[in-house]
């Protein structure tokens, strides 16, 4: 199992020195990848609550922002060799999907195929709209857009007709360097986020879960796998942990969980160094766990 890290970034409260002094700690501490959050719009009232926290609204202090979270892949990037950068999760039901495939394959191409494109729908309604989109359709919209998106990669030439896009002869360079394509890590619980994990994704991605929570979406993933005909020895299990102690960490380890990212905020953490240093602990943990497999 790797160890990565999730990073919750808040502007102007991170410098942008800062950030690139950051990434380097992270990767020379041994990390694995860094994964980054998306939301570029805020409001103070929502028809639906946030999942992650007990009163629903997100752990944003006040007059902080979450800046672009492309950029920020593009310059923390350019402070390391090694490490990988992770979107937890991108909102492609309220991207163009076509600047979203070119936005990342020039990050791939930046980076030297070192980006994962986790991907998922989306909670928060006032947002959607905010972007242009309606917010009924987000899920067909989201499945029409991964499509399209992996053609533009993989495809010298696009001709693509469907609900929502139309494009008739289309090219796109730079391509991704990896291949076949960037790899997409599909975010969700709902039925049809596994679905679409079991359709298209390279990977799914869960968040806040117990062991014995994961176990149960495991199972559910197992499911929709195999009514896609495929298995889970296909994909990548990746969890953003309810708990990282050591117990746990064993735990996710012995369900087939592939990558774990706790989380590293030196914002809400009382010891910035004393967290990355428990870090580094469970990446030589996840070692000593592989070494038995």
């Amino acid at each position: 199992m790797k160890i990565g890290t999730f990073l919750s970034v808040m502007a102007p409260m991170h410098q942008p020195d800062s950030l690139r002094d950051l990434a380097q700690v992270i990767e020379s501490a041994g990390l694995e990848s860094l994964w980054l959050g998306e939301h570029v719009i805020l409001f103070d009232e929502m028809e639906f609550p946030y999942p992650g926290s007990a009163d629903g609204r997100l752990p944003v202090p006040e007059g902080q922002g979450i800046p672009d979270q492309a950029s920020l892949i593009a310059w923390m990037a350019s402070a390391t060799r090694s490490l990988r950068f992770g979107t937890g999760i991108s909102l492609i039901s309220q991207r163009s999907a076509v600047y979203t495939a070119k936005e990342f394959a020039t990050l791939d191409y930046l980076t030297g195929g070192r980006v994962d494109l986790g991907v998922g729908v989306g909670w928060c309604k006032e947002e959607v709209e905010a972007c242009g989109f309606s917010w009924q359709d987000r899920g067909r919209r989201t499945d029409e857009a991964l499509d399209l998106m992996v053609r533009l990669w993989t495809q010298p030439v696009v001709d693509f007709q469907g609900e929502f896009h139309t494009v008739r002869g289309g090219r796109m360079q730079p391509g991704t360097v990896q291949s076949p394509h960037i790899p997409l890590i599909i975010g969700g619980f709902s039925d049809a986020a596994l679905a679409r994990t079991a359709r298209i994704g390279q990977g799914w991605l869960g968040f806040g879960l117990t062991p014995d929570m994961t176990a149960g979406m495991l199972r559910r993933l197992d499911r929709a796998l195999e009514t896609a005909g495929r298995t889970r020895a296909e994909i990548e299990i990746v969890m953003m942990p309810a708990r990282d102690d050591a117990d746990s960490v064993r735990a996710y380890a012995e369900l087939g969980v592939d990558r774990l990212l706790p989380m590293f905020d030196p914002t809400m953490v009382s010891h910035p160094a004393e967290r990355l240093r428990y870090l580094e602990t469970l990446v030589r943990l996840a070692e000593t766990l592989s070494e038995r497999c």
